[in-house]
């Protein structure tokens, strides 16, 4: 996978405000605020370099307010890392394309994973199958 590379100023211009703040600085969308999505199948790509990073049949409701999936698309979609930024080490999820942050990973998930691949929202984009 080839890697991509922006500058602030591009990031800046492709993302709305929020995804900006969200994959590029790693912040966090409020819970309940982007996840509703059609009951369809699918997949979910990163907003800012289209990779393809979950499929909606890994997709479950966690109560949480954030998409959540018990796995990725693929082991290589995702680069996991420690994250201790809240005083409290955490797993941080990141695209392996363009390294922007997607949300956190915890070991609280449904089977056959027991994962719960955390997600905001505005750091995905949902392409539906015709």
């Amino acid at each position: 996978m080839e890697k991509i590379s922006k500058s602030d100023v591009e990031w800046r211009a492709q993302l709305s405000p929020l995804s900006y703040k969200v994959t590029r600085k790693s912040g966090t969308e409020r819970a309940f605020s982007n996840d509703s999505y059609p009951d369809a199948k699918g997949m979910f790509h990163c907003i800012c370099c289209d990779a393809a990073l979950f499929d909606m049949g890994a997709k479950f409701d966690s109560g949480t307010g954030w998409p959540s999936f018990f796995q990725p698309e693929n082991a290589t979609a995702i680069i996991e890392k420690s994250d201790r930024k809240l005083f409290i080490t955490r797993t941080e999820v990141i695209c392996a394309r363009c390294d922007a942050h997607l949300g956190h990973v915890f070991p609280d998930g449904p089977q056959p994973t027991g994962q719960r691949y955390c997600m905001n929202g505005a750091a995905l984009n949902f392409k539906q199958e015709s």
